[in-house]
């Protein structure tokens, strides 16, 4: 039997290159949305974070959710905060990554215009 999760979390990870093809309600989302908080996780700069989708209902989404996590690591308990990086990474989190987590939501939303998260037709777009 496959483990989701862990194939999910490899796909997750921004230092493998990967290629995710899946029927719709599979979890793309969720990895992509997982692949960009583990990339502000490792200092990744919002600012410099360019994320694609085919649809604007994807966009919006892909959005929401890591605002609502962000939010939610900026306020939960240290024990819930622990839970929630060691599913998203596999790992058990350092001092350090905890503070980090915690300061994201801010970092986001001190980016000016935000993270840039549109469909590739929107992109295209703004280059023409």
């Amino acid at each position: 039997m496959i483990d989701v999760n862990k194939d999910q979390r490899r796909a997750a990870n921004p230092l493998t290159s990967v290629w995710v093809a899946a029927s719709a309600g599979s979890g793309k989302t969720k990895v992509l949305t997982d692949r960009v908080l583990n990339l502000l996780l490792m200092n990744g700069r919002p600012d410099k974070l360019l994320c694609l989708t085919f649809t604007k209902a994807a966009a919006a989404e892909m959005s929401n959710r890591i605002g609502k996590i962000l939010k939610r690591w900026a306020t939960c308990s240290d024990a819930d905060l622990v839970k929630g990086l060691e599913s998203l990474t596999g790992e058990t989190p350092t001092e350090e990554t905890l503070i980090r987590a915690r300061r994201l939501f801010a970092k986001v939303l001190e980016t000016p215009g935000g993270m840039t998260i549109m469909t590739i037709h929107s992109f295209c777009q703004s280059i023409l």
